[in-house]
């Protein structure tokens, strides 16, 4: 079976956020095994989390998982989440980005990063994220 392109376009759209001077934000859904992160910060079933360089040390977005250690009010984290997790990246700035679903064939893969993007809906729909001291809220269109 072919690997997931959603690793692939994560890094690349993290990459192009970088060149733009853009800060990188992430989505992550709290529910799908293997999620480590701080559970004060979870609401409604995910947490979002700033991926730039100065907020985290050690980023690794790999094939799999996606892994860092940053700081929450004042003290160390490391977060932990299979790639599978992933269901937003998007630019706080402008809101530009892309969303992905949880398709069947990556949760049947386990932590392996297997299946197709949007091939299938998530049971956990996603909400829009309002940016902080922004009236204009971001906005993403799932493409399949």
């Amino acid at each position: 079976m072919a690997t997931s392109t959603k690793p692939y376009l994560v890094r690349a759209l993290y990459e192009w956020m970088l060149d733009n001077n853009l800060t990188p934000f992430v989505a992550l859904d709290t529910n799908v095994p293997g999620v480590k992160v701080p559970v004060q910060y979870i609401k409604d079933g995910q947490i979002v989390l700033n991926i730039s360089p100065t907020a985290t040390q050690d980023l690794s977005l790999n094939n799999q998982n996606l892994s860092f250690c940053a700081s929450f009010s004042g003290l160390s984290c490391n977060i932990e989440a299979p790639m599978r997790a992933l269901t937003m990246i998007y630019a706080k700035e402008t809101g530009q980005g892309m969303a992905f679903d949880i398709s069947i064939e990556e949760e049947d893969e386990g932590d392996n990063g297997g299946g197709t993007l949007g091939a299938h809906k998530s049971n956990t729909e996603t909400k829009p994220l309002a940016a902080k001291g922004k009236a204009k809220k971001p906005t993403l269109k799932v493409v399949k």
